[in-house]
């Protein structure tokens, strides 16, 4: 096939997932934690900084979201279930967490970096992104300052979880391999399958990451009910995270250096007010559930919920607990958002 026959989003996609693939293996080269999304996130972030255009299609996108789904619901622990009857103890203690992340990081905003109110409890949001920006575009807010601090805020996180998680001892070189040995091409091809038809239900439902959940929904009923064993392959699952990395780094396509300068000052700053009250909420919710410290903060963590969850299951956390830790903060965002900017009208 000659180069010009290629469509232009296509090879832009390809360019991007490139980069990616170098990130990755000059972060396994220098032996950082979790270096096959790391590395990505990393290097497209500063490739896309520098004013190249980075990008990942939509349907390459949608192919790594249900991989992972599929991979991540291999890990589910049938035993694990009886966990359930602590949780409420985890969601009340998220819920104030979540509050006071987004109060200290309003006020922050506001008093410091010159945000206005409005504009300052949408990018104090740790997470839903997508009801974020849908809001900001019909509350007259500052959209570029909002998305801005927003995807510093994701990328933060996905550079820093890795590295605490490190810190405390586990280890995260070869992430690719999850879920124990691996699953039947022909088991893969009808777990993706029914996972991408629970999916688009899930999609019209209006749950967030549709196929990412669907998928780990499928796979996870499976693997609990004893009817499918064995995990994604490496070979396929590995060039997943490697996308999911790179579909991380391109957020910050387009941006400009002085932009890029400011959002990454007022992005940084509200992440640690973020992970600061992440770890104080996990420590004690961890000892009263009796997990792992890393588990319970992977599960609170502020950070886009496809990678949090991605790297809960690298963790060997319990994937049904994180995943719901990850959606009860959005459930708990999507009235906790407007109650405060009700607060300021």
């Amino acid at each position: 096939m000659q180069p010009n026959s290629v469509p232009p989003p296509l090879r832009v996609s390809l360019f991007s997932l490139g980069i990616g693939a170098i990130g990755a293996g000059l972060a396994w080269s220098l032996s950082m934690p979790a270096p096959i999304i790391v590395g990505p996130a990393l290097l497209v972030s500063i490739v896309g900084i520098a004013g190249v255009r980075v990008h990942v299609d939509d349907r390459i996108r949608n192919v790594c979201f249900v991989l992972l789904g599929v991979g991540i619901g291999a890990g589910f622990d049938p035993n694990a279930s009886a966990a359930i009857l602590h949780w409420p103890l985890a969601f009340v203690t998220l819920a104030v967490g979540l509050f006071a992340t987004m109060l200290i990081s309003r006020i922050t905003l506001t008093r410091i970096f010159g945000f206005d109110h409005r504009s300052a409890v949408l990018a104090a949001a740790p997470g839903h992104l997508s009801f974020v920006m849908s809001l900001a575009e019909t509350t007259g807010t500052d959209i570029g300052k909002i998305a801005l601090a927003q995807s510093t805020r994701l990328l933060a996180l996905t550079l820093i979880v890795p590295f605490v998680a490190q810190a405390m001892g586990y280890p995260l070189r070869n992430i690719g391999a999850m879920g124990g040995p691996p699953m039947m091409l022909w088991e893969l091809a009808i777990l993706s399958a029914g996972g991408v038809a629970v999916g688009l239900i899930f999609q019209k439902l209006k749950i967030p990451a549709p196929l990412l959940m669907g998928c780990m929904a499928v796979s996870g009923l499976t693997h609990v009910t004893s009817q499918i064993d064995g995990g994604v392959p490496s070979w396929i699952l590995t060039p997943a995270f490697m996308t999911l990395g790179t579909v991380i780094g391109t957020r910050f396509s387009g941006m400009t250096r002085a932009d890029a300068q400011g959002a990454l000052l007022a992005g940084v700053t509200i992440t640690v007010i973020a992970a600061i009250l992440a770890v104080l909420t996990a420590v004690p919710v961890a000892y009263m559930l009796g997990m792992p410290v890393a588990h319970v903060l992977v599960a609170f963590a502020p950070g886009g919920l496809e990678t949090m969850i991605a790297l809960g299951a690298v963790l060997k956390a319990d994937p049904g607990f994180v995943a719901a830790c990850h959606i009860m903060r959005l459930v708990i965002l999507i009235g906790l958002i407007p109650l405060m900017l009700g607060r300021q009208s």
